[in-house]
């Protein structure tokens, strides 16, 4: 087992910057979930781990060896690909053997190591079969399964999921959190499906044009953003954004967005008087707006107006879009509101569940 060290690590293609002085230690063991939009340099990073790419500049480290000048085979990690990599010609166990067999590992040991991994996956019945006659999530396992026999330090894993249908994604998602528990090994997971990434990980790091921007546990990301894009990215669906200025009415500290004013609750108010007479964006999720006539007895609440433009039931929940004039939002309702599409309605904001973020820097203001 190992931990793994991005220090400084940095990628360019020419002029462009894939990965920016990327920081990031993964303790031995961890499940680290690199997460953010396509074409960000999440994949890029996995890939400079891997040795498939040469960084341009800083060190890796897996354990405390710097592994810069590593060749891939050499590093200690196993890799399972977005695309399965299987070899059609190749029987299931044939498949999962090829790489021990390279490497001359004697043919008991490799049989121990295939039926182990086989049994783990649940695919022992399988391993007679070609790749053609085996499902998408029978592949998947496969795959797995052909890294869990090399026995590595690290386990890294390249969007495996995307080939998947909805509900064999949900499935796969619950295995991989079981085999991560069972093996005990350090697992670096890349997805741009961040309901992947909340479900699974240890930890989060959330990456856009080539910088990390917050690493953190999947609660504190979801409950403490540090910026406007990590608010946007973690929680489906999105948080809303209101373009807002903060002002004072005599001792009361208000968010001002033109459509609606909302009251900074006393408490709450002294971490953002500093930025009073500014401008802000004004964050709130879906779940922190409520129907005013199902409004939770625990919570405080500022209501407001707004026109009901688009309902999504989905049976234990509505999904309500909102205008309130410029501004468009998400709300996620009790099930039992009778709101009308096109007519308007209140609506409860929990002033004990929202963000506010500087309008120029797009930081977190605490």
């Amino acid at each position: 087992m190992a931990s793994v060290t991005f220090d400084h690590i940095s990628k360019r293609f020419g002029e462009m910057v894939a990965v920016n002085d990327l920081n990031i230690q993964v303790a031995d063991k961890e499940f680290l979930v690199l997460v953010g939009p396509s074409g960000c340099g999440k994949t890029t990073a996995l890939r400079c781990l891997a040795g498939l790419e040469e960084i341009t500049g800083g060190q890796i480290l897996i354990g405390e060896r710097v592994v810069n000048d590593v060749a891939p085979k050499d590093r200690d990690i196993a890799m399972v690909f977005q695309s399965y990599a299987l070899y059609p010609h190749l029987s299931v166990y044939d498949n999962m053997a090829f790489g021990l067999k390279l490497r001359k590992v004697p043919k008991d040991e490799i049989k121990r190591r295939v039926n182990e991994a086989a049994d783990i996956l649940g695919i022992q019945d399988l391993l007679g079969r070609k790749p053609r006659q085996l499902s998408g999530g029978q592949r998947q396992r496969v795959a797995v399964g052909r890294a869990i026999v090399r026995e590595p330090k690290v386990f890294l894993f390249d969007e495996p999921l995307s080939n998947l249908d909805a509900k064999l994604r949900v499935q796969m998602r619950a295995e991989i959190s079981k085999l991560h528990q069972r093996l005990q090994t350090t697992f670096i997971y890349v997805t741009h499906d961040q309901v992947e990434a909340m479900t699974m990980a240890s930890r989060i790091a959330v990456i856009n044009k080539g910088i990390l921007q917050q690493i953190d546990t999947p609660q504190n990301l979801y409950d403490m953003p540090s910026n406007l894009f990590v608010a946007g990215f973690i929680g489906s669906p999105a948080m809303n954004f209101f373009p807002a200025r903060l002002r004072k009415d005599g001792g009361t500290l208000l968010i001002d967005s033109g459509d609606f004013v909302l009251r900074i609750p006393a408490e709450h108010a002294k971490a953002y008087e500093t930025h009073a007479g500014r401008d802000v964006v004004f964050g709130i999720r879906p779940e922190n707006i409520h129907d005013a006539d199902f409004v939770p007895s625990n919570i405080r609440a500022e209501k407001i107006e707004a026109k009901v433009d688009v309902t999504e039931l989905m049976g234990n929940e509505i999904f309500l879009y909102l205008v309130t004039g410029k501004n468009t939002s998400v709300a996620r309702v009790d099930p039992r509101s009778k709101v009308q599409i096109g007519n308007k309605s209140q609506f409860a904001f929990d002033m004990d569940k929202f963000h506010i973020f500087d309008a120029e820097t797009e930081q977190a203001i605490r």
